[in-house]
């Protein structure tokens, strides 16, 4: 089983089916991107677009090398 640290939480990789882009967040509090678990939705937010996209292009690199 392949695990992933992002802000405080450990995703079990083969439970994540969706990865969005990344968005301005609500009430323009950063930028953000969510991720969809079997069952769960979380909502991860960073302060600039930069650390967002680093943080997705690192979650999606976890998943593909877990499968």
């Amino acid at each position: 089983m392949k695990i992933y640290d992002l802000k405080g939480y450990t995703l079990v990789l083969d439970k994540v089916v969706f990865v969005s882009a990344v968005f301005t967040a609500d009430h323009e509090e950063g930028k953000q991107f969510n991720v969809r678990l079997v069952g769960d939705l979380l909502k991860f937010k960073f302060p600039t677009h930069e650390e967002a996209v680093l943080a997705r292009q690192l979650l999606i690199k976890a998943i593909k090398e877990a499968n």
